[in-house]
């Protein structure tokens, strides 16, 4: 990112917002070679209100894009480049995240309800319990009912936030995830601005017909969730609105790029060809395959659902997608909660140390289990310690974890698709752990390739962004794409050993299965229940008790 005269001269740039879990991003391409120009990263604050609660604050969500944009713009102009040559923005964002706000005074009436929250888990039972055969998959939105999904976070916030309640009852609430908002914020809030999605977000609140690419009338009926405080829902590449005044040097510019984050790595990784996949290791972990224009449905617990739509006239695609909740949230546990690393490298350097777990396996269900189980009883266990077990050990255990919860994933696909991957695209912040990589090529027994330039998420936004109808500076046909440079990991270990620390890990699994319910514990009248039980018992207490003052007795004489 050297300053140099020739940048001057670099043509049509386009930007992208990439607004994650943990953090917002803001970056600048090159659309003619997709070379990152510049970039500008802010940390997102969450809080746990309650054991399972996870929100976020979308007025820090929208402080932490205007001040990337700014710091972008700053360093640009360090480095001699025009930022007049942005000629396109594009939006990536965390999925499911649900928000709703006022439309009349711009303020949210709430926080964000993260997609890892698990505070709806009673309302998902109840909605199970009362569907034919306790089926999860009854919808056919290519989504089980799930905590995960958008539209029993919005349930939850009618039901129990008054301010949510009333606006609604009013006509001035505004529903949507992350991208909504701030595609509504930055295109001029209550003063106008453009309240919209696109069709792999909407796809993700289970309120969204993926046959007929519009929101479903009997879908929102059965949650009773009013279809008017819904977003439009529009393609992933098209001009939504512009960037107004507050928007600094980008006030003017189109935005017309807008994909949930595993759709955006899915076009940055140039998965355009069916069969072809991706796996995103960010806070949680998402493999994605590209299944052409006809819905691919499931039965091995994977979800259906829209990988892109590049255009208003052009065809959906759609993908088969296993989730797994907590990947590099696990580093982050064991850095907030344990204290047992200081940064993530540190993580890689432990479990390096030792090169193995010595029998240890770490299930990090904190969230309950996601694909291919949909089990939001499960919660995390660490089995298979011995005195010998130290922090390094555990370390290496939470690596190993991420990497068989993928391998899960992919023989699920396996099955779904019948088609073998011969090799696994990746992309993220953890894929800079080298031994991460390692021990996912070992685990799965294929190669890894990891792309040179880690940005696809956001890069698959700016493609989307500039390919847009009005826009036109991003080509997206195969011929003119530029070849992404790449470093492969091949399995170093033998297929047996593999399979015998995966078979090991698949028990650790069933331990943590079934270990949080909503319904109230029995406590001690189940052991009561049982009357003859209930009798001995009670006799040995009382014998318990007499005989310990029979010996008081002895010893005070």
């Amino acid at each position: 990112m050297a300053a140099s005269s020739n940048r001057i001269m670099l043509g049509p740039l386009v930007a992208a917002i990439d607004q994650g879990t943990s953090s917002t991003r803001f970056l600048v391409f090159n659309a003619k070679t997709a070379e990152l120009l510049s970039h500008h990263q802010v940390e997102i604050k969450q809080s746990f209100p309650k054991e399972g609660w996870v929100e976020e604050d979308p007025k820090e969500i929208l402080q932490s894009v205007y001040e990337c944009m700014d710091r972008t713009c700053e360093k640009l102009t360090q480095l001699n480049i025009d930022i007049s040559n942005i000629k396109a923005i594009g939006v990536t964002n965390q999925r499911e995240t649900t928000l709703v706000w006022d439309k009349e005074t711009g303020e949210p009436l709430y926080n964000a309800i993260v997609w890892l929250d698990l505070r709806t888990q009673s309302t998902v039972e109840r909605l199970i319990n009362k569907t034919p055969g306790r089926n999860k998959n009854h919808l056919k939105t290519g989504l089980p009912i799930s905590t995960y999904f958008s539209a029993v976070k919005l349930r939850w916030l009618m039901d129990n936030v008054e301010k949510v309640h009333e606006a609604v009852l009013s006509h001035r609430a505004m529903f949507g995830t992350v991208d909504s908002w701030l595609i509504w914020c930055l295109t001029g809030g209550k003063k106008g601005g453009v309240h919209c999605t696109d069709v792999t977000n909407a796809s993700r609140t289970m309120l969204f017909n993926i046959h007929t690419m519009d929101w479903d009338p009997e879908l929102c009926k059965y949650f009773d969730i009013p279809m008017e405080i819904l977003p439009k829902v529009r393609s992933s590449s098209e001009i939504y609105g512009l960037m107004v005044s507050k928007s600094g040097p980008l006030t003017g510019v189109p935005i017309s790029g807008c994909l949930g984050d595993q759709s955006a790595a899915l076009v940055g990784q140039m998965c355009f060809k069916d069969g072809q996949a991706k796996n995103t290791y960010g806070t949680g972990c998402f493999l994605l395959k590209n299944v052409g224009t006809k819905p691919v449905m499931s039965d091995h617990g994977l979800l259906t659902t829209i990988a892109y739509k590049l255009g208003r006239d052009k065809p959906a695609c759609y993908a088969l997608e296993g989730s797994v909740a907590i990947a590099g949230a696990v580093v982050r546990w064991l850095k907030d909660n344990l204290g047992i690393i200081q940064t993530s490298t540190e993580l890689e350097e432990l479990a390096a140390d030792v090169g193995t777990s010595y029998g240890c396996y770490f299930v990090p269900a904190f969230s309950g289990l996601y694909a291919p189980y949909w089990e939001p009883s499960a919660r995390g266990i660490i089995c298979g310690l011995t005195q010998f077990t130290n922090r390094s050990h555990l370390a290496f255990a939470a690596l190993e974890a991420v990497c068989f919860q993928t391998r899960e994933i992919l023989d699920a696909m396996n099955q779904d698709s019948g088609i073998h991957l011969s090799q696994l695209q990746v992309d993220g912040g953890m894929t800079s752990n080298r031994l991460l990589m390692q021990l996912q090529a070992d685990i799965l027994c294929i190669p890894v390739v990891k792309p040179s330039m880690p940005e696809t998420t956001a890069l698959g936004a700016a493609m989307a962004a500039g390919a847009a109808e009005g826009v036109s500076v991003w080509s997206l046909n195969p011929e003119d794409l530029t070849e992404v440079t790449s470093e492969k990991f091949e399995p170093q270990i033998n297929p047996e050993e593999s399979e015998l620390r995966y078979a090991r890990w698949k028990k650790a699994v069933q331990r943590a299965m079934n270990w949080e319910t909503t319904e109230p514990s029995g406590g001690m009248t189940s052991i009561f229940s049982s009357v003859p039980l209930g009798f001995y018992i009670l006799g040995s207490m009382f014998m318990l008790i007499g005989a310990k003052y029979i010996a008081g007795q002895c010893e005070s004489e």
